[in-house]
């Protein structure tokens, strides 16, 4: 929930609101906060709910998508670091770009020049 912030941002937060509201409004406010929260839940509830219904049945595989998994940082993040195929003899990186390691490509043991 808090990935932008640790502990001690949060703990300081907490001291600064009870400097600022004291120690007999705290309460009341942490309350009412907690309150506000839960009608937020049950409006996002209720229009997740309303959606659904206008939508109908047809869009039932949407049910199961995970937004966070288009976020264009998620996409970068998968197009830059997941394998891909091999690259093929006209892509092949040479020997110095290798990290070192010598690649053999596009040799076939079938033709007598090979090896």
């Amino acid at each position: 929930m808090f990935s932008s912030i640790g502990w001690g941002e949060i703990v300081v937060l907490l001291l600064a609101a009870l400097f600022i509201f004291g120690p007999e409004r705290l309460p009341d406010l942490a309350k009412d906060a907690a309150v506000g929260l839960r009608r937020a839940r049950g409006a996002m509830s209720g229009a997740r709910d309303g959606l659904h219904e206008t939508l109908g049945p047809e869009f039932d595989h949407l049910k199961g998508i995970d937004l966070r998994e288009y976020h264009p940082r998620s996409l970068l993040r998968r197009a830059l670091l997941e394998e891909t195929e091999a690259p093929g003899p006209a892509e092949a990186a040479p020997d110095h770009l290798a990290g070192g390691r010598a690649r053999v490509i596009g040799v076939r043991p079938d033709r007598p020049d090979a090896g």
